[in-house]
């Protein structure tokens, strides 16, 4: 609860200096695309932070959304099924990569890290391949009234990605926090062996994870695609997964498992789209866009290691 103290404290702090350096920042139009970013790349960083917490890493979510968003616009456009039918395929795409992923860490043995990082090169080259290396985008004048109002609208000047967002926050938070399996999740990213001599089924606990982190990545597939409105496959979503890892990582979630919570995750989520805005209302050059994301990373990992230091010296003594 101290992290996500600070944390707050860190954002309350930031966005008054940027408020300072550039009014704009508190203007109504700026606040309310700032929430619509921080519901689109918050979403999946819920994902991420869950993955993390069992000691896992998951690399594949940028191009999960070319791969799925691709196949969204497709169902939408060429095929025309119904909207939420094209949702529930996309979301069940979403969830059955996961699945792939927690089968092959589980059973096969296999590393998080190679899983999903042969996730990253496959899913980018077929999206690639199913489009031909082309564009898909809606046809001119093409209109899906009722899923653009869930996905691109806003109510009372509040982006409803950002509500869907709180919303999913608020349902993982009780899921992590006032559930068993929340309790397995932690037990599971501190000590596995511990785990599953303590009778917790680890495989499962650990597919779960990334079952979960691929049916939000499949939600977030459709907000991003109803927000770009077309999809470049060769760079959409393009190093996306480093943004869940860093609202992570900010949030609390220590990349040794075992550590973090939702509340801190939003909180990292919400101060790293801060960041990208100062760097825009300065008239930093969006190159450095990485570099800062870069820094941050850094900042929170270094943060974490010495907070465990202390800790342990206060076990010690």
């Amino acid at each position: 609860m101290k992290k996500d103290l600070w944390l707050f404290l860190l954002i309350v702090v930031v966005g008054l200096v940027v408020a300072i350096l550039n009014p704009r920042f508190l203007s109504p139009i700026n606040l309310g695309n700032t929430a619509n970013l921080v519901g689109l790349f918050g979403l999946f960083s819920i994902g991420a932070g869950i993955v993390i917490i069992t000691g896992g890493i998951d690399l594949s979510v940028g191009s999960m959304f070319a791969l799925l968003g691709v196949i969204f616009i497709d169902l939408l456009v060429n095929w025309q099924l119904d909207w939420w039918l094209a949702v529930l395929i996309v979301v069940a795409g979403g969830i059955g990569l996961g699945a792939i992923h927690g089968l092959l860490i589980t059973r096969l043995r296999l590393q998080p890290f190679i899983v999903t990082l042969c996730g990253l090169l496959i899913y980018r080259g077929v999206a690639r391949y199913y489009t031909n290396d082309g564009t898909a985008g809606f046809e001119f004048g093409q209109s899906f009234p009722t899923l653009e109002w869930l996905t691109a609208s806003r109510t009372l000047g509040v982006p409803h990605s950002f509500i869907v967002f709180i919303a999913v926050a608020v349902i993982m938070g009780v899921l992590l926090h006032r559930s068993v399996f929340g309790r397995y999740l932690f037990a599971v990213g501190k000590n596995e062996e511990a785990a599953r001599y303590s009778g917790i089924r680890v495989r499962r606990i650990v597919a779960a994870a990334y079952i979960i982190s691929g049916g939000l990545a499949g939600l977030s597939s459709i907000y991003l695609a109803m927000y770009t409105r077309s999809i470049s496959p060769a760079s959409h979503g393009n190093f996306y997964e480093l943004y869940g890892i860093a609202a992570a990582v900010l949030g609390g979630c220590s990349l040794r498992g075992g550590e973090g919570s939702i509340l801190g995750i939003v909180l990292g989520v919400i101060l790293l789209q801060i960041l990208q805005n100062l760097v825009n209302l300065l008239g930093i050059p969006s190159s450095l866009n990485f570099a800062v994301m870069g820094g941050v990373i850094l900042i929170g990992v270094v943060a974490d290691q010495q907070l465990t230091r202390l800790r342990n010296r206060r076990v010690r003594s």
